[in-house]
């Protein structure tokens, strides 16, 4: 049973960004402090967090929670059907947009917000070496 009132959840909920989240901010930090410049909001499937338009690569950092974390995801007990229902709904919107971009001929990597928290330094070698960089 959720402890908040209904209005106080959505509150809560409304108050949930899907842009320049704290991990999102972290990687562009340091992928900037290496010298790598990208763009931000680039009109591609799938609005990636992080393009190289010269590259053709996007990286997107998922959220745990709303992207289905093998890891860390879990369902909330209250209103479950809707929950259940929208999250797979994601999972299967970021396959689709996945295939999208590999139809355009670019080239993706995706980080788990919980990857960034662990190891930031290996995040941004990831996108260097899919850049061709190191």
């Amino acid at each position: 049973m959720d402890v908040l009132t209904p209005s106080q959840r959505k509150l809560c909920m409304s108050r949930i960004r899907g842009r320049n989240t704290r991990p999102e901010i972290a990687l562009r930090t340091t992928l900037w402090s290496l010298g790598l410049r990208y763009r931000l909001h680039y009109p591609i499937p799938g609005k990636p967090d992080i393009v190289f338009p010269g590259r053709r690569m996007a990286v997107f950092v998922d959220g745990c929670f709303w992207h289905g974390c093998p890891k860390h995801s879990v369902m909330p007990k209250t209103n479950g059907a809707f929950w259940a229902e929208k999250l797979r709904k994601n999972v299967e919107r970021d396959r689709r947009n996945e295939l999208d971009l590999v139809e355009l001929g670019w080239t993706f990597v995706r980080f788990w917000e919980h990857e960034l928290d662990e190891s930031l330094r290996d995040c941004a070698a990831a996108v260097l070496s899919r850049l061709g960089l190191k």
